[in-house]
């Protein structure tokens, strides 16, 4: 029986939706506009129809922040006693009974007052996101839980307010908010960000040109790499096998034979000129380092490895080229560095037989192969 136009209808509907979606605003430091440019999105999102609302935006006493927040709707903030004194929170529950299609929510590692619904705003953000409302949040990128202590080991200043690593990686698109350092120090010095009798301490402090520089490398870096978490996991839901070099990634193929320090300082050296991610990889097979000496020269190969800002992977297989095409693969490596001795012979039969069995099974990739001396 054909099927009917109303039926046909059906079909063609999207899924239903599950959650909300996260988008965030990241920046380096306080003033460069994560605020103002969330509030410029609500708004246009407002203009094409979408039901907007502000759940929490802290203005600071910034005029622009004030101008923008005034045209669109906000829900009331819920007053929270804690000790004798009223506190104003966002007021989840409130959201959620107005159940909009987008909500605003700043300042994403916020601490609620004690008597709140929860103890972290980001844990508010996740029960919109549960409640299938969509939010847009900012945060700031000395506020991530795993980036704070460099941040203090630059600036001096401790972050008491912080966000766990894995709630950005919640987040479905993540925009740096971007704009240079001696921007951002006259936006400053205009009284744009603080009143202006905080501004030469602030400049002298937190806002040094120095510090900024750092921050907003930390951040670049930050997107960067879920940038390529977002690449890696498209190429793996569309069976992408071959490699894109968006990114150079290399590996470095390890044994416990002490001289493979020798190859990880090659590698590490090329990684660093190519600003490439290096991967130290130590194939198990049945026969190979398995005495207790092997054991214990492996490890420091592979903590030495680690030294030099590889990470380093153990993996299992019954033979090294098949084990390492597999990995090559699976992570999209882009080149693979082999070690050889300077022999002769058989041996020099079993390396070339492995190097082209690799190449037969392995996608495209650049294959180096460096001779050391023999022991």
């Amino acid at each position: 029986m054909p099927k009917t136009p109303d039926q046909w209808l059906a079909e063609s509907k999207p899924p239903e939706k599950t959650k909300g979606l996260m988008k965030l605003f990241l920046g380096y430091a306080p003033g460069v506009g994560k605020t103002y440019s969330m509030l410029s999105e609500a708004i246009r999102r407002k203009n094409r129809g979408e039901d907007v609302v502000i759940g929490l935006v802290e203005t600071h006493g910034r005029k622009g922040i004030g101008e923008l927040s005034a045209q669109l709707e906000t829900v009331p903030r819920k007053k929270i006693d804690y000790k004798g004194t009223l506190f104003d929170e966002m007021d989840t529950d409130g959201i959620l009974a107005r159940r909009p299609a987008v909500v605003l929510v700043d300042e994403l590692a916020h601490t609620n007052i004690p008597g709140s619904k929860h103890r972290k705003r980001y844990e508010d953000v996740l029960e919109l996101l549960e409640a299938r409302i969509d939010v847009i949040s900012t945060v700031n990128i000395q506020h991530i839980e795993s980036i704070a202590p460099t941040v203090r080991a630059i600036t001096g200043v401790a972050v008491r307010e912080t966000v766990p690593d894995w709630v950005l990686q919640v987040a479905d698109e993540t925009v740096m908010v971007d704009l240079t350092p001696e921007a951002l120090q006259n936006r400053m010095k205009r009284g744009d960000v603080y009143n202006k009798d905080k501004v030469e301490q602030a400049l002298k402090n937190f806002f040094r040109r120095g510090n900024l520089i750092a921050l907003r490398e930390l951040a670049l870096r930050q997107v960067a790499e879920q940038v390529d978490r977002s690449l890696e996991s498209y190429m793996v839901e569309k069976d992408i096998r071959e490699s894109w070099t968006v990114r150079e990634r290399i590996a470095v193929l390890i044994s416990a034979n002490p001289k493979a320090q020798y190859l990880v300082a090659r590698a590490a050296r090329m990684a660093r000129r190519m600003d490439a991610d290096l991967y130290a990889v130590h194939i198990d097979v049945d026969h190979a380092d398995s005495g207790e000496h092997d054991q214990k020269s492996l490890t420091a190969n592979l903590q030495f490895a680690e030294s030099l800002g590889a990470k380093t992977v153990r993996l299992k297989g019954d033979n090294v080229a098949d084990a390492t095409a597999q990995f090559v693969r699976e992570k999209h490596i882009t080149q693979v560095i082999f070690g050889r001795t300077a022999v002769e012979g058989w041996r020099k039969l079993v390396f070339l037989n492995a190097i082209n069995r690799f190449l037969r099974d392995a996608p495209a990739v650049d294959v180096h192969i460096v001779t050391q001396e023999p022991d």
